[in-house]
């Protein structure tokens, strides 16, 4: 038997434990920066099939498979669920109020948690020529995200080659979409408040009129940036969160603006702050207002490098057949594996998650529903990317 059909077996046989960690994890979902349950199921997990690991301050864990030298493959899953209200009617649906597993990280630690039962069984039965990290990443859904964390804890420390998978529910379960280059967006954060005098709806000219130049802030920026960025950039600036005022007749004296701003170009991204400011600056001139503009750089694009998506497209094939490599393509989502790819060559692959012929869902909304068999199909590429 080859190594890839062991470690193939081994999945099978902890597929029905799989699926009930992810059943439990996505009834008690954990926000990001406070995956401590999250964290400890992992860490009981380690400890019961004997792999080392570090626990990192607060959350997330680091853990250690093979010998202690040669090269080293690193496997990332990310922990946190999202502030979004459930609306499925599963048995083991979110009972925490207000927030879910809705982007399908409770997924990802499944499978991640797969690939690393099967590795260590491998390693205790042949002992494996390489060593497997596993990074059980905290806060992906933040900004600055857990990947910065990690990296200054020496995570991608003689890391030679790093592999994720993120739930794609237009994919058929048993489908794993594949890109070399950039897979998603540059996303970053956007906080405006405007302040100046306020007055009455009678005398705007002895106002600054916020609302109005909040208005204008609200339509033109958009606008503008969309000819201020070569097209081929991608940008999307959107804004998510309005408000101002408490009164019909009352012009308020502050307002604010949330927002994204995302594109498909690295080096665009690179310049947006800049511009996004001055840009601001000159819509508000005119109406006297002050700015103040909090502006959060959030992750460049996830770039597959193109050895290791040839990797992962192997593991694919290797795991699951070769009818399980699909094309994907780029998309504006944002995802912190960026700043590993920036670091050491890896590739991210999109895991269907989608019941042949059934509905297709999206990511964080609250009707999410995915085929659980792509816990076992993630488990079982992950782990074949690392040997691969």
């Amino acid at each position: 038997m080859s190594l890839i059909e062991s470690l193939a077996r081994s999945v099978d046989v902890v597929t029905p434990d799989l699926i009930e960690v992810r059943r439990d994890l996505h009834s008690s979902p954990e926000l990001s920066w406070h995956e401590e349950r999250t964290t400890d199921v992992v860490a009981t997990w380690m400890d019961k099939i004997g792999v080392r690991y570090e626990r990192l301050e607060g959350t997330g864990l680091i853990a250690e498979i093979g010998p202690s030298e040669g090269p080293i493959v690193a496997l990332r899953a990310d922990l946190d669920a999202l502030p979004v209200v459930e609306t499925s009617q599963d048995p083991w649906r979110s009972t925490v109020p207000g927030v879910s597993h809705s982007c399908g990280h409770d997924v990802h630690i499944s499978a991640l948690l797969g690939a690393g039962i099967a590795l260590a069984n491998a390693h205790n039965e042949h002992g494996l020529p390489f060593h497997v990290r596993l990074l059980f990443q905290p806060a992906e859904e933040v900004m600055p995200g857990g990947a910065l964390k990690l990296l200054a804890a020496g995570a991608l420390k003689g890391v030679s080659r790093i592999f994720a998978l993120h739930c794609d529910p237009s994919l058929d379960v048993g489908q794993v979409g594949l890109r070399e280059g950039p897979i998603t967006g540059a996303s970053d954060h956007i906080h405006v408040v405007l302040s100046g005098r306020g007055g009455h709806t009678s005398r705007p000219h002895l106002t600054e009129d916020l609302t109005y130049a909040l208005g204008s802030l609200l339509v033109q920026l958009p606008a503008v940036l969309s000819r201020r960025f070569d097209p081929r950039a991608g940008a999307s600036m959107v804004w998510g969160q309005v408000q101002s005022g408490n009164a019909a007749n009352v012009i308020p004296s502050s307002g604010e603006l949330r927002g994204t701003i995302r594109m498909l170009d690295a080096s665009a991204w690179h310049q947006a702050e800049h511009l996004v400011r001055g840009i601001i600056r000159d819509i508000i001139e005119p109406f006297g207002v002050s700015a103040e503009v909090n502006y959060t750089r959030g992750v460049p694009p996830v770039v597959n490098d193109f050895g290791a998506t040839e990797i992962l497209r192997r593991a694919v094939t290797e795991a699951i057949g070769p009818s399980g490599v699909a094309s994907t393509s780029q998309s504006l989502g944002g995802e912190d594996f960026a700043w590993y790819v920036e670091a050491v060559p890896g590739a991210m692959g999109r895991l269907g998650t989608r019941t042949p012929d059934g509905p297709t869902y999206d990511l964080h909304q609250g009707n999410l529903r995915v085929d659980e068999r792509a816990i076992a199909v993630g488990a079982k590429v992950l782990a074949s990317a690392a040997v691969s």
